[in-house]
């Protein structure tokens, strides 16, 4: 059996068996194991990805909620590490083979009714604020094309409208140009379209808008920069 050929609809399965087993309540666990099954996936990819991250993410169950003071922890028989959580309730994901082969625990401090786990796609940010508007096009597609290939049929049809730049509501300007151009208009939102938890400062940069090249400058570092899909 030629299992790359069915490595796509095997990620979906994954990712979509994982998503209720990462529901984690205080003093107790979610596996390792399935999340890193998850999470390996983006790893092994094969297309183009320079322009992408994929995280583990922390997120609100419920609208307008907050991931402020969230902990989350990996316990294992030799393994015992903090995870520390960005605003956006994102983390680096720890891909440890004694974690692995020990199943070791995911424990977070808050209860199942507050927060879940989940993968997470965004945008490299870059540090000097400076976008080529050619690469945002570019990255877009990328994630657009990784979301097809874990799961074809909720993106066949998705096509790239844009991406979205969040800030902290109380912090840094969200102030985001074209060069020698405009600047675009902020609002309230949450930083990724899926989300229903906090609310932060958000800037979207619409491909049909704007032409295909030129820069896109952002006076502050972001928190995330998201693909936008229709």
């Amino acid at each position: 059996m030629n299992l790359s050929r069915h490595l796509p609809t095997l990620a979906a399965l994954l990712l979509a068996a994982w998503a209720p087993a990462a529901i984690a309540q205080q003093g107790e666990w979610a596996s390792y194991r399935d999340a890193y099954r998850a999470m390996v996936v983006f790893e092994k990819y094969g297309k183009p990805k320079h322009f992408l991250q994929n995280q583990l993410q922390v997120v609100a169950r419920e609208k307008g909620a907050s991931v402020d003071g969230v902990h989350l922890s990996l316990h294992g028989k030799t393994t015992r590490l903090n995870l520390p959580l960005d605003a956006l309730g994102r983390t680096s994901f720890p891909l440890l083979k004694a974690a692995y082969d020990e199943n070791a625990e995911l424990v977070l401090n808050r209860t199942a009714g507050e927060v879940t786990m989940r993968p997470r796609l965004s945008i490299m940010v870059r540090q000097d604020g400076v976008y080529e508007a050619a690469d945002l096009h570019a990255a877009c597609e990328q994630a657009l094309n990784y979301q097809r290939y874990v799961d074809a049929p909720s993106y066949r049809n998705k096509h790239c409208l844009g991406v979205r730049f969040s800030f902290a509501k109380k912090g840094p300007e969200a102030a985001v140009r074209i060069r020698d151009g405009a600047t675009l208009g902020a609002f309230d939102g949450t930083a990724f379209a899926d989300e229903v938890g906090d609310v932060v400062r958000t800037v979207d940069y619409r491909f049909a808008q704007w032409p295909g090249h030129g820069q896109v400058v952002s006076q502050n570092l972001p928190l995330a920069i998201a693909p936008l899909f229709d």
